[in-house]
């Protein structure tokens, strides 16, 4: 009898403003800006860790418009992806545990320390907002994209 795949499976949101400026969340746990998102809970459906992901980094209440993306990472093999395009529905952003700056950026003025994953899934978006993007993420992982920043300057 083999063994069953165990999987973590990760949900961010791409949140745009009127603008098509993509929102950001600076984290609270290290120089990294990304996309607002996290882990999945148990009994949860993507789009709802999504939505409760978003509230959680960002205070906003968003509704999910559709999956606009899947990825695996080959570093990091039992981890899946979802990118879905939200559409904030109420609130105002405020501060968390999770973010300590929100903003909105344009593609071509995103942070330098913008965790590279999460600037090519929003590339794909921007490349072809109608297609379902399905592929493996080859960016560096976060921690190593920062501690080659900081060897590098």
């Amino acid at each position: 009898m083999s063994e069953r795949a165990k999987f973590t499976l990760w949900c961010f949101g791409i949140v745009l403003n009127e603008n098509n400026e993509v929102l950001l969340a600076h984290r609270t746990d290290m120089d990294m800006w990304n996309l607002p998102g996290g882990g999945m809970e148990y009994g949860e459906g993507t789009w709802e860790t999504v939505v409760r992901e978003v509230k959680e980094e960002t205070w906003l209440d968003v509704e999910v418009e559709r999956l606009i993306g899947m990825y695996k990472k080959p570093a990091t093999p039992d981890d899946l992806v979802f990118l879905f395009l939200c559409t904030p529905v109420w609130g105002e952003l405020t501060l968390s545990d999770e973010s300590d700056e929100l903003w909105y950026f344009a593609l071509d003025d995103f942070p330098i320390n913008t965790n590279p994953k999460h600037v090519s899934r929003v590339k794909d978006y921007f490349k072809d907002p109608d297609k379902l993007h399905m592929r493996e993420n080859l960016e560096p992982w976060s921690r190593d994209f920062l501690t080659s920043l900081w060897i590098n300057s």
